[in-house]
């Protein structure tokens, strides 16, 4: 039986009281209750406290150039389809840096998840405002106030996404729910975890998303019609949505090629001739 322990925690590197820890332990709660045993998951990260994430349990890690998550995690789930892929990364890292990759993934529906940490600041780089910081947010690189925001999940629903969901680290037990059903979608799954930076960011601090954020669940909201769904990913102030805003089920990209499994990506036999010498060469 695969259990949390399968998955050990690490040492970190976050600060204490980081909303990082709830996103991590609902991870490896989610891999684990879905019986994934490390060696067939990937996680893909980017640069940025959000990224350090793999480092800190037990899975294959890759660590990628700053924005450029998405085009690795797709490219090691079409070359090993039944790999299963999670890219981890920041608001700066996804919807910054990497804004033109996410737009592209999202509307090719790669087959893989994508677990954002929202904490609308870059809190790596000392606190300056994010893609994500509400507007008016002063710091230092915005002293008259940040512009108009990304709203994450509204893009990736505008951009043609088939699984949207936002979720929030001071909701544990929700967010595995949510991670397990991205991971189960056959398509591109984004969620976006809201989260405190309890160093940088001093407006939406753990009370400010308390106070804000509901359930769907909880409701009668339905996540089927886009334009609905689009509305009510802009839903942000006094009301915060948590759960799933939209899912359509659709081929993925990997569905829709199967010739590429057949092409000059699929994996060859290992070839120890080959691969010996160049570890004698390079380790």
């Amino acid at each position: 039986m695969i259990t949390s322990k399968d998955f050990p925690a690490k040492p970190t590197a976050w600060c204490p009281g980081c909303g990082n820890f709830g996103i991590l332990t609902a991870v490896r709660r989610a891999l684990s209750e879905m019986g994934l045993k490390p060696y067939e998951v990937l996680m893909v990260s980017g640069i940025g406290q959000a990224g350090k994430l793999p480092h800190y349990t037990r899975v294959n890690t890759l660590n990628e150039l700053h924005g450029r998550t998405l085009p690795a995690a797709a490219a090691a789930k079409l070359v090993n389809p039944e790999l299963t892929v999670i890219a981890v990364g920041g608001d700066g890292d996804g919807y910054g840096e990497g804004g033109n990759h996410f737009l592209h993934a999202v509307r090719r529906n790669h087959n893989l998840t994508y677990i954002l940490h929202d904490n609308q600041v870059y809190g790596l780089t000392k606190g300056q405002a994010s893609p994500t910081s509400d507007e008016g947010y002063v710091t230092k690189t915005t002293p008259f106030g940040a512009p108009t925001p990304v709203n994450g999940p509204a893009l990736a629903i505008a951009a043609g996404g088939t699984f949207v969901a936002r979720g929030f680290s001071g909701e544990t037990e929700h967010l595995v729910e949510l991670i397990k059903s991205g991971v189960r979608h056959k398509g591109f799954a984004l969620i976006d975890v809201l989260q405190p930076c309890v160093t940088f960011n001093r407006k939406n601090t753990w009370k400010w998303y308390k106070d804000r954020v509901y359930k769907l669940e909880d409701t009668d909201y339905e996540p089927h019609t886009r334009v609905d769904a689009y509305r009510k990913a802009l839903e942000w102030g006094d009301r915060i949505p948590l759960g799933i805003v939209y899912r359509e089920e659709r081929a993925s990209f990997e569905d829709m090629y199967p010739a590429l499994k057949e092409g000059p990506l699929v994996r060859q036999k290992l070839d120890p001739s080959i691969v010996e010498p160049l570890l004698k060469e390079f380790l």
